[in-house]
């Protein structure tokens, strides 16, 4: 290995058995809260078995929503659990896919740097996957590394076999193994079965990997003589078999997980001493979400609403405005094809607030105009999030400023208003250079991607909510505001209210006769967490309460 260990950063491994979507990243992501609730600092990494480089071209319905940090990486939406229930600020070095590795080991043998040796899985990639592992050894108290996927799936061999050997390289005091799996109730014998967990373990043992603590996700909490049963079949202490039982909110699970003892464990094994773990804020966080005064309906009008997880971050955040106003958000997903034809009121007439969030393609882009113009007639709280904000503008310039057939040209290369366009050059603020793009780029190379800062105009929603100047948000999208039209939209009456620091790129555009009316050209959802819920979701969620309490 290149990198020799610092010997700072404690290690900890989460794989995954049985089946897919038991909740790695939620059992991670609550294993760092507690870890930071003891005063450690901690960080993560999710290495994804799939050939994909990133998640960037994936479909949402096959993927789930693709997670932004502000350095521009596309990564998985576990990205979103890590920051938003802990401290930690995600980047690229913190997502790695087969994909990525590969690609990286196969340019290194093209140039050369192989020495003309056989290039193979073990040591070469391996080794490459160690050293993405090791780049956060000596930043943090603890590294929370998630393995995606199940064991025993033929992509993520590679990534076991890497883990197993890190075991070996850093030594037992800096590495500790937890598998997640299943411990199902059949409902027809009226009994758990600990034989799919037996088998999990015994697949992983088969790689080399001993796990020291297993976390079982279950209906119902295990009895005392079924934790000694799984900790005889896999070989591990009563006391390591912690139970993941279902919760109402996903922000009991740390709660639930410091109440079976996980994070005592892993101090334990790890040897690490702290003092006890301050939880109140959690506590105090759940008696709010189950004890909310009022209860508002949000009707989601998009393309991906079969797949609740194309919009988990969105999702989360909407909860956070409520936790805020102490209100219970209902949401109302509305496929944007349903109101294409229709009487928008049918469908719309019950929603105390209207969401258009992002999204890419053609389908289904008149619908949500529609959702737009039923909002903005009837005054109902509007947030229209990326092209929610981009068919904002293109509503607003057909139906108020006169431009009949104004649209984007991602959706009609020849409509005679681009009011949304593909911008040719554009200053990057982070770099100070030039960025050029065309429809020839590629399609990750014509993305404004990452964090960009954003200068708010006084006595505007956008700066009642951050009550600030200057602010910075991450971006995931290619088309944007049309300045040509500026001028001639401002006085029709749409509000600019947010624009890049040279004023060249419109971040956020408002209605000023309207009671909330507002669409950015960011993604807040990114940066919205359950203790500090983002403004713009505050105030819209505020929005929706008091047209509630009025109807």
């Amino acid at each position: 290995m290149k990198k020799q260990p610092t010997k700072k950063t404690k290690f900890i491994f989460i794989t995954g058995g049985v089946l897919s979507s038991l909740g790695k990243g939620l059992a991670a992501a609550s294993l760092g809260a507690l870890l930071e609730s003891r005063g450690m600092t901690v960080t993560f990494q999710k290495l994804d078995p799939y050939i994909n480089v990133d998640p960037g071209t994936m479909n949402p319905f096959q993927h789930g929503e693709v997670y932004v940090t502000d350095d521009g990486a596309e990564t998985d939406l576990d990205m979103g659990h890590y920051e938003r229930y802990t401290n930690a600020v995600m980047a690229q070095k913190n997502n790695y896919t087969s994909g990525r590795i590969y690609y990286s080991v196969i340019m290194k043998e093209r140039h050369g740097e192989y020495l003309g040796g056989t290039v193979q899985v073990i040591p070469h990639i391996t080794d490459e996957i160690k050293q993405a592992v090791l780049q956060l050894d000596g930043a943090v108290d603890v590294a929370i590394i998630e393995i995606g996927g199940t064991v025993g799936d033929i992509e993520g061999l590679p990534f076991i076999e890497a883990i197993r050997q890190l075991r070996g390289d850093l030594g037992r005091e800096y590495t500790l193994f937890i598998h997640l799996t299943l411990v199902p109730y059949i409902k027809t014998a009226g009994e758990m079965k600990t034989k799919p967990t037996q088998h999990s373990v015994k697949g992983l043992l088969a790689s080399g990997i001993q796990p020291d603590i297993l976390v079982c996700r279950t209906e119902t909490p295990l009895s005392a003589d079924l934790k000694k049963k799984i900790a005889l079949f896999c070989n591990v202490e009563p006391d390591s078999v912690i139970t993941a039982v279902d919760v109402e909110s996903i922000y009991e699970v740390p709660l639930r997980l410091h109440a079976e003892g996980l994070d005592d464990r892993v101090l334990e094994k790890l040897g690490i001493w702290t003092g006890a773990p301050y939880i109140k804020p959690w506590e105090e966080l759940v008696y709010r979400i189950k004890h909310p005064r009022h209860t508002v309906t949000i009707g989601i009008t998009g393309k991906y609403v079969e797949l609740k997880e194309s919009y988990k971050s969105l999702n989360e955040a909407l909860v956070h405005g409520g936790i805020a106003n102490h209100v219970k958000v209902e949401f109302r997903y509305i496929n944007a094809e349903d109101l294409e034809g229709r009487d928008p009121a049918e469908i719309l007439q019950e929603c105390d607030g209207i969401l258009v969030p992002g999204g890419f393609g053609s389908r289904g882009m008149e619908g949500k105009i529609k959702a737009i113009t039923y909002a903005r007639e009837n005054k109902v709280p509007f947030f229209g999030i990326c092209l929610g904000m981009q068919l904002s503008v293109v509503e607003f310039s057909r139906n108020i400023a006169g431009l009949d057939g104004a649209h984007s040209t991602e959706l009609d290369q020849e409509t005679p208003y681009p009011v949304i366009y593909l911008m040719k050059e554009w200053l990057d603020f982070r770099t100070g250079k030039t960025e050029i793009r065309d429809e020839n780029s590629d399609m990750g190379g014509t993305l404004r991607l990452g964090a960009y800062p954003c200068r708010l105009r006084e006595g505007t929603l956008a700066y009642t909510a951050y009550r600030r100047e200057e602010i910075s948000e991450r971006h995931r999208h290619r088309y944007e505001f049309n300045n040509l039209f500026r001028d001639q939209l401002e006085k029709a009456g749409l509000v600019v209210s947010g624009t890049s620091p040279d004023n060249t790129l419109v971040e956020i555009i408002e209605l000023a006769d309207h009671p909330w009316f507002l669409g950015c050209q960011f993604h807040p959802e990114f940066k919205s967490k359950p203790m500090k819920p983002h403004p713009l979701f505050r105030e819209f969620i505020k929005a929706a309460l008091t047209r509630s309490q009025k109807h």
